[in-house]
């Protein structure tokens, strides 16, 4: 009898019917509610905090409501312009969903504390991130050897004998080839000293024994005889300094790794298809004929 019922065709008038009013019932509840605009406790709340921080005062019950006001604005504004699909293809909109999607779901991600094996084993990984920079303290007699021609090895290590000979305060202001760079450097960094001679000279002095003459030692300049008075290697950071610099890194690195694994799993309800590239033949042909 079911079937029979099924086949009739008033049956079929009627829930045609029933389902064209429950449509239209649907479809006006939804316009009624997407023309709705209900402003919370918990706006209000964002608004005169947002002001009580900008000017230092609670906002009287003018300035209240024009904030909400100003809110409702807004708000039908944003809706108007996603009617319209403005910002469909805007990147700048794009990117700020984007930024704002990340930060809530990252903010969803409670940070896992960080202990000190997990900064130690931060800082074995990234070994010149906090450490000390290498300074150094040096004196200098400077040789232009393209202009001793092929005897300036002799020269040198004539004027080598001749300062290990009169030791660490030898007086050297006549000694050498007269030039601008300083014959005496205090205790600097490394980088300062490579500004000035050039990196492989800063490398050499690193590598030199302190305390007596050595030489040559080369530079962009020509050659140079250099007594070594103090040297300090980059030093590894102590732990309670750098705890908070670490483990604000480590926190970073936890963050966008979280991220990944997230766009990863995301990725997985959607289906990305790349368009192939088009030929450079075609590419070119295409170019010419656009205006």
């Amino acid at each position: 009898m079911f079937k029979r019922l099924l086949r009739e065709p008033l049956v079929h008038f009627v829930l045609i019917g029933a389902l064209m009013f429950l449509w239209s019932a649907w479809q006006g509840g939804f316009s009624e509610r997407a023309n709705r605009i209900i402003v919370t406790r918990g706006v209000i709340d964002q608004q005169a905090t947002g002001f009580a921080r900008s000017w230092g005062r609670e906002p009287t019950a003018v300035e209240m409501k024009g904030l909400i006001d100003d809110h409702v604005r807004e708000e039908i504004a944003v809706r108007e312009a996603q009617a319209m699909g403005l910002g469909r293809d805007d990147t700048v909109v794009r990117r700020r969903l984007r930024q704002k999607a990340e930060f809530l779901l990252v903010d969803d991600i409670p940070p896992a504390p960080v202990s000190d094996a997990d900064v130690k084993d931060w800082l074995a990984r990234h070994p010149a991130a906090f450490r000390g920079e290498a300074q150094v303290a040096f004196r200098q007699v400077f040789l232009r050897a393209d202009r001793r021609g092929a005897s300036w090895r002799n020269d040198v290590q004539a004027l080598l004998a001749r300062l290990r000979a009169s030791g660490p305060d030898a007086v050297t202001g006549k000694l050498g080839d007269a030039s601008m760079l300083p014959a005496e450097a205090p205790l600097s960094p490394l980088v300062e000293v490579a500004r000035t001679f050039g990196s492989d000279f800063a490398d050499d002095l690193m590598k030199v024994d302190p305390g007596q003459w050595q030489g040559p030692v080369e530079s962009s300049f020509g050659v140079h005889l250099v007594l070594v008075r103090e040297r300090s290697d980059g030093t590894a950071p102590e732990l309670a300094v750098v705890r908070p610099l670490v483990e604000r890194e480590l926190q970073s690195e936890r963050r966008n790794a979280a991220m990944q694994a997230l766009y990863a799993r995301l990725l997985a309800k959607y289906d990305v298809r790349i368009e192939p590239a088009a030929p450079a033949s075609l590419a070119a042909a295409e170019g010419r004929k656009s205006p």
